[in-house]
């Protein structure tokens, strides 16, 4: 899985790669990420990627001549095109359905925003997927670009030393919030961990943990259920 990423802070990144999952899964040949500085095709001495927004109004847009030659450059780097995704709060919300999707894709090519944002001709001529990281505002792309990468690698088949871990997670299959889990000591001040994990009946084990999934969900996200309801109706 390729992910290239469109920034002006490619450093921002720098720590990020070598934690531990992601750094094991690109040592590994499994992940790769490549960084871009936009600043590298602009063409003044300044290396001046922004300007005022026509009409008037706060702050400064990335102008589209250098996005769109280092999109163009990026883009010959590998075999085929990858998926160009443009981080905005205006695109599609980031959610587990999503990020399956993305993860089907050998490639992809993240745009990150800064300041006021993108030249709206950017959106326009290339056309990326928008894609929200939620309904807030960050300082810039990068964070959000992060948690793209975070949670598609992990479906990258041998990155996670589990191959079914992930089955299990909150919005996965089911899309439930996860079962609680515990481990050792049995009993930390006062706190049990229940009788029936420790049974070693793995039958009602299982049926337990779908009870426990259903019962988190109905009281710490409820909107799920309704959304699953909706669906079953349509």
């Amino acid at each position: 899985m390729r992910f290239d990423v469109l920034t002006l802070f490619p450093a921002l990144f720098d720590s990020y790669l070598d934690q531990s999952l992601l750094n094991k899964a690109i040592e590994a040949g499994l992940v790769d990420v490549n960084l871009w500085d936009f600043r590298e095709w602009t063409t003044d001495k300044h290396r001046s990627v922004d300007d005022k927004p026509f009409g008037g109004g706060p702050g400064m847009l990335i102008a589209c001549d250098p996005v769109y030659q280092c999109v163009e450059h990026v883009q010959q780097q590998a075999d085929t095109p990858g998926q160009l995704i443009m981080l905005t709060p205006q695109g599609r919300t980031l959610d587990q359905k999503l990020v399956e999707e993305l993860a089907e894709k050998p490639r992809l090519v993240m745009l990150c925003g800064r300041y006021e944002g993108f030249d709206d001709r950017i959106r326009q001529g290339l056309q990326p997927m928008e894609i929200s990281a939620g309904d807030f505002i960050c300082n810039g792309g990068e964070v959000p670009a992060m948690l793209v990468i975070d949670t598609v690698i992990r479906l990258v088949p041998g990155v996670l030393g589990d191959e079914t871990s992930h089955k299990y997670d909150s919005f996965s299959h089911s899309g439930l919030l996860e079962y609680p889990q515990y481990t050792r000591p049995r009993v930390f001040r006062g706190m049990e961990v229940p009788e029936i994990l420790l049974s070693g009946d793995h039958g009602k084990i299982e049926e337990w943990r779908k009870e426990q999934s259903l019962k988190r969900t109905r009281e710490l996200r409820s909107d799920l259920l309704e959304e699953e309801e909706n669906r079953a109706t349509d």
